[in-house]
């Protein structure tokens, strides 16, 4: 049984990598919101939720912070939710 992915990317402008994530959401038929840099949330709140974060996009899947763009493509790929 295929378990539903609830996708948030937070990304930001001119940022290939978040671009990649959206495509593969939307190819992947994920139900997934896409929040901007500057738009939607501003750098301080990115830190906050994302303490060690050192790179866009940070992605949650199901809830669970799982990295960037490589570790979602990896859970994708390999089906691991991190669950």
């Amino acid at each position: 049984m295929e378990c539903k992915m609830i996708v948030e990317i937070f990304g930001k402008e001119q940022c290939p990598f978040c671009d990649k994530a959206k495509g593969l959401a939307e190819r992947e038929g994920h139900e997934y919101t896409y929040m901007q840099l500057g738009l939607d949330f501003e750098f301080p709140d990115f830190m906050e939720k994302f303490p060690t974060a050192r790179t866009f996009p940070q992605i949650i899947v199901n809830g669970k912070s799982i990295g960037g763009f490589t570790e979602y493509e990896g859970i994708v790929k390999f089906g691991k939710q991190g669950q």
